[in-house]
């Protein structure tokens, strides 16, 4: 079992006035019907309100506290606006306490501030990147992530994802500089079951001990692997090379898929 380092992380209250109540759902949609398999129980968490947008153009903000959040891989920054409001933001590498942060097509290329697409030099390093103006950012948030910014041409910005797709972009889309934080996230080994139910997720059961009418893996003897050409979900479609990404307008944003083998 390893846990992560904490060696960053300043400030272990978080700001009362960034926090919500969290109610959680079981994996359950309004209807009451389970949705997403394995939720269920987990430690109690209050969201902290986090700062996507980054709307707030030309005023700047000191970094006041690193702070570790359990709802994400990533740890937090505390900034104090100089007109005293206080902003949570995801804490790229570099990041330190003191450190001034601003947003706006003005701001300097350095780790925490936030430009536009058409505002930031071919080959930065980038994340929190918005997929629609004003929507704030929705790509590369997770601990360790970057995207590069590979080309600009007209009203659009070529942008290589962590995951190695080449994508389209809005070159009017603010993103932040610099690299997630937290990079030993990675290599954290939660080395048993308890760890997994504290975080919220319950056992997965396979589909071969299960019955027929439980799942297509379900039966008798003779089964090795699965008793039949290929593996399929518990809904009977199949579950390895079969496309299920449909016809979807943003299909022409993307210039290259997912390397393979991710």
């Amino acid at each position: 079992m390893t846990v992560a380092g904490f060696e960053e992380v300043t400030k272990t209250t978080p700001e009362k006035s960034l926090l919500v109540p969290l109610r959680k759902t079981g994996g359950r949609n309004v209807q009451g019907r389970v949705t997403v398999r394995h939720r269920g129980g987990g430690a109690k968490r209050q969201y902290r309100i986090i700062d996507f947008k980054r709307e707030k153009f030309g005023v700047p903000s000191k970094v006041v506290a690193i702070e570790y959040d359990p709802n994400r891989s990533a740890r937090i920054a505390l900034l104090q606006y100089a007109d005293g409001e206080k902003r949570y933001i995801l804490a790229p590498i570099g990041l330190k306490v003191g450190d001034t942060v601003v947003a706006g097509p003005e701001a300097e290329i350095r780790p925490g501030n936030v430009l536009p697409l058409k505002n930031i030099p071919v080959g930065t390093h980038i994340h929190n990147i918005e997929l629609h103006r004003g929507r704030g950012g929705q790509l590369v948030r997770s601990a360790g992530a970057s995207a590069q910014l590979m080309a600009k041409e007209g009203t659009y910005a070529t942008v290589r994802l962590p995951s190695g797709e080449m994508r389209l972009i809005n070159v009017e889309n603010l993103a932040t500089i610099g690299q997630v934080g937290n990079l030993e996230h990675e290599n954290i080994n939660l080395g048993k079951a308890g760890r997994t139910r504290f975080l919220g997720i319950r056992p997965t059961v396979r589909g071969s001990a299960m019955t027929p009418r439980d799942h297509p893996h379900g039966g008798g003897e003779g089964k090795a692997p699965v008793g039949m050409p290929g593996p399929k979900t518990p809904w009977g479609k199949p579950a390895l090379g079969y496309k299920t990404r449909g016809r979807k307008v943003s299909d022409k944003m993307i210039v290259r898929r997912r390397s393979k083998g991710r």
